[in-house]
């Protein structure tokens, strides 16, 4: 990695687990996606290859958005908040589906007379999107 390419991220500032939030906003529609986590290593490997790759802290490890589904997210802008502490991907997201649930985005609960209730649909059953997806 050069130089320039360590000074870009060493801008970011990283919470002490090494992490940086990150959201995905759909090109077109600005409607937010979902929220992930990045560490160094996936968001230099997002920029490299113009596709999201995020860190998993349930899996520990770095994890490709649809690396499973299919649903890959193509990133057209990275940016960076004021403080340099939260990121923001603009993205295509292949297939319309972000959200594991087989939703558009993972945030489908509207908070509403005191309950959170589903307000987007299902757009494909989950059994069928991680069933039908090839493992590389």
């Amino acid at each position: 990695m050069s130089a320039a390419a360590a000074d870009w991220l060493d801008a970011v500032r990283w919470d002490e687990a090494g992490l940086v939030p990150v959201i995905a906003q759909e090109a077109g529609s600005g409607k937010v996606l979902m929220f992930a986590w990045m560490n160094r290593d996936a968001l230099a490997q997002t920029v490299e290859t113009g596709e999201a790759v995020y860190w998993s802290r349930s899996r520990g490890r770095l994890w490709r958005k649809g690396e499973e589904s299919g649903h890959v997210q193509r990133v057209l802008d990275v940016r960076v908040d004021c403080d340099a502490d939260v990121l923001l991907l603009t993205v295509e997201q292949v297939g319309g589906i972000a959200c594991h649930t087989g939703r558009r985005s993972c945030f489908y609960r509207r908070l509403e007379a005191g309950q959170w209730r589903e307000v987007e649909p299902v757009l494909k059953d989950p059994a069928t999107i991680y069933q039908d997806t090839p493992k590389k």
